[in-house]
């Protein structure tokens, strides 16, 4: 099951710094791995993390998903905290995670 956390579009300002003229939205799911944690395999909580760039000629979806995190509620939701608040895209995810391992879990 995949619910909600939070989504934001990227300032007008900072995509221009980087000469990008569309839109682009990303948005923090948390994911609940009830059946497998119920059967005692990998860890109930993960994330997923889609990128929406709105381009002259339609949308570009990019998705990252981590399907076993963590089975603390809350480290999820400072994880995805900090990717909000970061703007974090589906390509530094992996990278993000590894040096998170060092410190949170």
């Amino acid at each position: 099951m995949k619910t909600f956390f939070g989504g934001i579009f990227i300032e007008k300002e900072k995509l221009e710094e980087e000469k990008i003229y569309h839109p682009i939205k990303l948005e923090y799911y948390k994911k609940i791995n009830e059946e497998e944690f119920i059967n005692g395999k990998n860890s109930k909580f993960g994330i997923s993390v889609v990128k929406t760039e709105y381009l002259p000629e339609g949308t570009k979806v990019e998705r990252k998903d981590i399907k076993y995190l963590t089975n603390d509620e809350n480290k999820l939701e400072k994880i995805l905290d900090l990717f909000k608040n970061n703007e974090v895209t589906p390509i530094g995810v992996e990278d993000i995670i590894c040096d998170l391992t060092k410190t949170m879990f």
